[in-house]
């Protein structure tokens, strides 16, 4: 249905044991009942620069209907011929930037990297902001023709499924969900440590990408990018003057995995995730690449290979695991799909326990 809610309990939350198994409910959506807003910039100049060349910096959004509360919005209109109008929507809860892409000559549109919300003290997750992303198409007069993944993600629960069995009810087509060839490594693995049949994450992307793979939006021409480094599966997306690096790339102030995409330095890249630090309030959906050769933290100013490397190792022994990282990958091997009911109903997610060298 639409706009359901979805809730993970367990018996042992209240002792603080970390159970084997989580139960998914349903409820009905209540999200879809709060007011709309769309937060915009209040200052149009990037943080990060003095001086921006103006095609460079995003520009407050419209007050596009359907963006949630709290979820601050930009749109960069095409400029010259041959790019695409993108709309970032950004998801707070888990600092996720959305994508609705679109070519202006034809109103054909890919969404990238949807988020289902997650309530980590109530265990709910609903659709209000994969809601919100099908909303601004609709505003828009868009026809979402692909639903596309730069990686499986860890940190947040895919709304790819969701918005696919959306467009397929309301709409009627089946809009595929694409994501890079090597998924089914990932796949397998995880299925594996998870206890997760394979028919239920075999056969659930419709495109599974090669390296520097080409497909339409439209008139505009979108080039797949292979972007190893955060996930051996981690791709990204180049249409028009513009890159969708997923996870791969943060910006300046923030650090990066890599920095080595095709094309000048006036290229834009979209960043799969914000995290403003102190001093910077508001989240930026891009960075030029030649912003990021100025200014990123972990190669500006001639660092080395080696620097590089030592300052990554530091940075990663340091990092808390992902708060969502069992959930997340469960729901995302199987493209957002919920898991198949047991015989008594219910839909599980398993948790692993870390035992502490005893065993009874």
């Amino acid at each position: 249905m639409r706009g359901q809610l979805c809730t993970l309990t367990t018996a042992v939350r209240a002792l603080g044991i970390c159970g084997p198994s989580r139960q998914l409910r349903l409820l009905p959506q209540q999200a879809k009942n709060k007011p709309a807003c769309t937060i915009t910039s209040q200052a149009p100049v990037c943080p990060f620069k003095q001086h921006h060349p103006r095609h460079s910096l995003p520009r407050p959004a419209k007050n596009h209907q359907g963006v949630g509360r709290g979820r601050a919005a930009y749109t960069t209109e095409a400029t010259v011929t041959g790019d695409p109008t993108v709309h970032g929507v950004f998801e707070p809860t888990t600092g996720t930037w959305q994508y609705v892409v679109a070519d202006p000559a034809t109103w054909s549109a890919v969404i990238i990297d949807p988020v289902l919300d997650f309530d980590s003290n109530t265990q709910a997750v609903g659709t209000q902001a994969a809601d919100s992303l099908l909303d601004l198409a609709a505003n828009r007069g868009y026809k979402v023709d692909r639903i596309l993944e730069t990686h499986m993600h860890a940190d947040h629960l895919t709304a790819a499924s969701y918005l696919q069995s959306r467009l397929a009810k309301e709409h009627g087509y089946r809009a595929p969900i694409g994501i890079g060839r090597r998924i089914g490594n990932l796949q397998r693995s995880f299925g594996q440590r998870y206890g997760i049949p394979a028919e239920e994450y075999e056969g659930v992307f419709d495109d599974l990408f090669g390296d520097d793979e080409t497909f339409g939006v439209g008139m505009q021409t979108a080039m797949v990018i292979h972007l190893p480094g955060h996930t051996p599966d981690h791709l990204g997306y180049k249409i028009g003057n513009n890159v969708f690096c997923g996870d791969s790339l943060f910006h300046g102030d923030i650090g990066t995995a890599r920095c080595d995409f095709p094309g000048g330095n006036d290229v834009k890249i979209w960043t799969g995730h914000d995290y403003p630090p102190a001093g910077r309030e508001t989240a930026q959906p891009y960075m030029s690449v030649g912003d990021h050769k100025e200014q990123n933290k972990y190669f500006k100013g001639g660092v080395t290979e080696e620097q590089f490397v030592a300052m990554r190792k530091e940075r990663d022994a340091h990092l808390a695991q992902p708060k969502l990282l069992h959930q997340s990958l469960q729901m995302n091997i199987r493209a957002g799909r919920l898991p198949k009911p047991t015989e008594t109903g219910h839909r599980m997610l398993h948790l692993p326990l870390a035992l502490k060298g005893v065993e009874w």
